[in-house]
């Protein structure tokens, strides 16, 4: 079992590296963006904080290898991996708007071990260590005692570029608006993954997305006491490019209205 140090030490990084976000958000100027696909952007900001967390990760664990979203990639057969989304969420980034995160999670023989996300501008750092719980700012956290997707808030992200399964995701939203709380849409999946950690919302499910979107607040909502799994339940979440995430009494029907939509 990983020692707390270390996952202390990892939050000393990110949030270092959240400071300077920070301050470059209050002189960022947009037309600095970059395009690498459509409707898919990146700043300098973005790499300068993949290089700051990669700098700061290697000095924690040298023998570690990474998986980033801006291209430092090694190989990832190592034993101890690094996954990295240096700015989840950056285009509300770009615009001004908030969420956006950090999102690190350390994988140790192909099990997360440590997941930190970072929501910057409220200054709230979501951790855990496998099998020791989840919290935030120091403080634990679970997922909500809803029963009931009639009884849930639930978040999702809308597809940017991969519109394959556009129409079966407009069916989902029809069904969630008219069966829940309400439908929210925060452009950061790792927030909505910790949100789901601590309650905030009941579930979260998204497609077309990448490992260092997701790794870190899977084991979030896991040691938060929810269930994560791919649309079809299974367990390829971080790999297979899409998620569910929930808490622990609405899992199955969850499934199985996601299951019977995108499968219709």
């Amino acid at each position: 079992m990983l020692s707390e140090s270390l996952c202390l030490a990892t939050i000393d990084v990110v949030k270092q590296t959240g400071t300077f976000i920070k301050e470059e958000r209050q002189k960022f100027d947009i037309s600095k963006v970059e395009h690498k696909g459509v409707h898919n952007f990146v700043t300098y900001v973005d790499k300068a904080a993949e290089r700051m967390l990669v700098s700061g990760l290697a000095n924690l664990l040298p023998d570690s290898a990474f998986l980033a979203e801006e291209g430092t990639t090694e190989t990832i057969e190592n034993a101890n991996l690094w996954i990295i989304d240096p700015l989840d969420g950056t285009t509300n980034f770009i615009h001004g708007l908030n969420p956006y995160a950090i999102s690190v999670a350390l994988v140790i023989n192909g099990v997360p071990e440590i997941g930190v996300v970072y929501e910057i501008s409220m200054d709230e750092c979501f951790y855990a260590i496998r099998g020791q719980g989840a919290f935030l700012n120091g403080n634990r956290i679970q997922v909500s005692n809803a029963t009931s997707i009639n009884d849930s808030l639930i978040a999702t992200g809308f597809p940017y570029y991969n519109y394959s399964r556009l129409d079966l995701f407009m069916n989902s939203l029809s069904y969630f608006m008219k069966n829940s709380h309400g439908l929210r849409r925060l452009g950061s999946a790792a927030t909505d993954l910790a949100y789901v950690a601590c309650g905030r919302f009941e579930a979260f499910y998204e497609y077309s997305l990448q490992p260092w979107d997701v790794a870190a607040g899977a084991l979030l909502v896991t040691e938060a006491g929810g269930t994560v799994s791919d649309f079809e339940g299974g367990d390829t979440y971080v790999y297979g490019k899409e998620i569910i995430a929930t808490n622990a009494h609405i899992y199955n029907d969850f499934l199985k209205a996601v299951k019977d939509i995108f499968n219709s």
